[in-house]
């Protein structure tokens, strides 16, 4: 072995572990908040503040084109700022303890400023100190490939120290982005629907099912994280609602409303919870519109989102089922690892063994509550079309029908209608028998909902006309006709329904009544 030899680790390393490590912009903001959430636990354990009193603010100028996210935590003692905030990759943090671990997310924000600064006092020290990325710099750098600097030479180039005077009382931590590029990272309202679904927010009041969410986590014994983030002025929530909208975010209007939760969970081989979680239960039980932002089952750890609404979608036997909820999935297991890119978990035993049961969970449970809930508004839907057309026949029967075919075909439709509402009524009748049976929460609460359409169309309904009553027809009413002339608008009134559609024949056979009445 050559002992002389010394390898170097070229610039290019930095764009991989920084500019280049996420698709995303937005997701600086994750990896700041996890930092900050992850100080604010220390500081809260070393009794520097109360679990109630952390807090996390971001502050997004447009006009400036600045960012700032600020933490009152621990802050970093002025000895260890360039150990902690210069190094990559060289993490202090716990794996499976802490929320972040690898030392590299805090440099994501390189890629989209000019200037990257942090800044930080630690308590009991009379000044704060400034680390300086000089963000554009360093792609200058990068870019160049005429030199062929080394990673270590690159950093020391594009850093600085400054350090000034401040109170001893004083304990932070703050990133701020100078000359920011991306305007989706300046865009208020953008990065807000982003964060209630990625950051580890509380539950909004108006998510009414928040209180049995709580009671849940209580009960398994696990520590859902929460904290209070700012964005500007206006404290951040999770986006869940319970209503459920269709259209677009420029008209949306309520299509149905959750109903109920349903909470899940496995444990692993070894005896630790693997994952909990919770989905929501809507009358309707049918695909949700995009303009529902926070659709879909949504994987989490350390209540932080891991990927983004699609991560999930591949451990669905049907995957159109994916997004017929609101719902979450926590991983509880410590070895249950965010990967570098925070998609999804370390790929490992227990990932296996999570991933295998999640999927059998959506594969049967899931699976069948859609296809149950499917059965269910389908058989009342067939109910509902035999009592309309029950009206219709009977307004038709009233009226008149055009000729003897039209009569029969009536007939036909409406025998036809009653058989299958029959069949739906037994259906609904066979399904809440089996819920009960097998307890079948999500599927109970769907019957409890229908219960009132279930039992005021029970199928007693008898054809309008029988077989003995004389029909009447549409020229009936023309008294003022001869018996002849009847028959010859009764061919008249045929023929116009058998070559025009429906509404515009309906419209000219009204018109001539006008006239001949």
């Amino acid at each position: 072995m050559d002992k002389q030899f010394v390898p170097v680790i070229g610039k290019d390393i930095i764009e991989s572990l920084t500019l280049g490590m996420y698709e995303d912009s937005r997701f600086i903001f994750r990896e700041y908040i996890q930092n900050s959430a992850d100080q604010i636990d220390k500081a809260i354990r070393e009794g520097l503040i109360n679990k109630n009193e952390g807090e996390i603010h971001i502050d997004i100028n447009p006009n400036k084109r600045i960012i700032v996210i600020e933490d009152n935590a621990t802050g970093i003692q002025k000895d260890k700022v360039r150990p902690i905030l210069q190094n990559i990759a060289q993490s202090t943090k716990q794996r499976g303890v802490d929320k972040g671990f690898r030392g590299i997310g805090r440099l994501g924000g390189l890629a989209y400023c000019e200037k990257l600064i942090f800044e930080t006092s630690f308590k009991g020290e009379n000044l704060k100190s400034q680390l300086i990325w000089e963000a554009a710099s360093l792609k200058d750098i990068i870019n160049n490939r005429n030199e062929k600097e080394d990673a270590i030479s690159v950093i020391n180039q594009v850093t600085s120290l400054e350090q000034f005077e401040e109170s001893t009382d004083a304990h932070y931590f703050k990133v701020i982005l100078e000359g920011v590029s991306h305007d989706d990272l300046l865009d208020k309202k953008e990065v807000e629907r982003y964060l209630s679904m990625v950051a580890p927010l509380p539950y909004p009041t108006r998510f009414i099912y928040k209180t049995e969410i709580y009671k849940e986590v209580r009960l398994e014994n696990f520590i859902l994280d929460e904290y209070k983030i700012i964005l500007n002025t206006e404290q951040l929530f999770k986006g869940y609602s319970t209503i459920i909208y269709k259209g677009d975010d420029t008209d949306k209007k309520k299509e149905d409303e959750v109903i109920d939760i349903a909470f899940f969970k496995e444990y692993a081989e070894d005896g630790e919870l693997l994952f909990w979680g919770w989905h929501s239960v809507s009358e309707k039980n049918q695909s949700l519109n995009q303009v529902n932002y926070s659709r879909g089952f949504r994987l989490r750890k350390s209540n932080i989102q891991i990927g983004d609404e699609y991560t999930l979608l591949k451990l669905h036997r049907d995957r159109r089922f994916h997004f017929y909820f609101f719902g979450e999935v926590h991983g509880i297991h410590s070895d249950l690892i965010p990967n570098s890119r925070r998609d999804n978990f370390t790929e490992n035993e227990i990932y296996f063994e999570f991933e295998k049961k999640l999927k059998n969970y959506f594969h049967t449970q899931i699976h069948k509550l859609c296809y149950t809930a499917s059965e269910i508004n389908s058989s009342l839907r067939r109910i509902e079309e035999l009592k309309t057309f029950e009206v219709e026949y009977n307004k038709k029967s009233s009226n008149g029908f055009t000729d003897h075919k039209e009569r029969e075909e009536y007939k036909g439709q409406f025998e036809k209608k009653k058989e299958n509402a029959i069949k739906a009524q037994k259906k609904i009748e066979k399904i809440e028998q089996d819920a009960k049976d097998n307890e079948l929460l999500p599927v109970q609460k769907i019957l409890n909902r229908v219960t009132v359409p279930i039992s005021s169309t029970r199928i007693d309904v008898q054809e309008p006309i029988s077989e003995d009553s004389k029909p009447k027809f549409r020229t009936d009413n023309l008294s003022s006709l001869t018996k002849e002339q009847r028959k010859f608008t009764s061919k008249i009134f045929t023929i116009i329904r058998n070559v025009l559609p429906h509404e515009v024949s309906e419209n000219l056979i009204q018109k001539i009544e006008e006239e001949l009445s």
